[in-house]
């Protein structure tokens, strides 16, 4: 049985994934039809119900950082979740875009301590699910990129130098990658560049639009049979 989630409803073999129990709810409203909660312990909001295509969905957030991030995708594989796709925030570092852009990501770069509990030195790297990558460069339009992501323990500051090839840095892909990997998930991430040093932080109304549109795009991807 799972640890940290305590399901009051069914769970989907295809789920986003994503820090913000609030971004939770608002992407089921979007994106599911007649969505149920499936978990509400520790504040952990997920949902699940159909798409509009008739596809079962799963949205769950995964909380505050990498450890609580780790714990729900393990959970998530006692449920029977087999792909997931993170949708979720980042800042810009010193090379990175600018805010408002979206990122998906083709490789993640561990800097916290807390990457070795999923088998990473600092510096090393875990990788996404190469079609579920494909799958959402495909879907997006110009205002996405491909690019890379550094994974802190603690919030990092948007225009940081970050580690050499990194664009932007987030505390949580990471660890839902190499998390996903070692149990026999296939992962990927779009990341919301929300700061970039030199310009204002993306507004709310700004974030929750772009996050519907991160959104369906996974939702999109996921629709495809695995």
């Amino acid at each position: 049985m799972p640890s940290r989630l305590r399901p009051t409803g069914s769970f989907a073999a295809d789920a986003i994934l994503v820090g913000d129990p609030g971004r939770a709810l608002m992407l089921a409203q979007e994106l599911l039809e007649q969505p149920k909660m499936s978990n509400h312990a520790r504040g952990l909001w997920g949902y699940t119900g159909r798409t509009p295509s008739g596809r079962e969905l799963t949205i769950q957030s995964t909380g505050m950082g990498g450890p609580s991030a780790g714990l729900v995708v393990a959970d998530l594989a006692k449920l029977g979740v087999r792909r997931a796709i993170r949708v979720g925030t980042c800042v810009a570092t010193e090379r990175g875009p600018e805010a408002g852009r979206t990122v998906v990501i083709e490789r993640a770069i561990a800097e916290g301590g807390s990457a070795a509990a999923f088998g990473l030195a600092v510096g090393e790297q875990a990788s996404p699910d190469p079609g579920l990558t494909a799958g959402l460069l495909e879907r997006f339009d110009d205002t996405a990129a491909p690019g890379a992501v550094a994974s802190f323990d603690s919030a990092p500051a948007a225009g940081g130098p970050g580690p050499e090839g990194a664009d932007v840095a987030d505390m949580q892909t990471v660890a839902i990658l190499a998390r996903a990997a070692s149990l026999g998930i296939a992962a990927a991430a779009a990341l919301i560049v929300v700061e970039a040093a030199g310009s204002e932080p993306l507004s709310e109304e700004l974030r929750e639009e772009t996050a519907k549109r991160a959104g369906t795009a996974a939702a999109e991807v996921l629709s495809v049979s695995s």
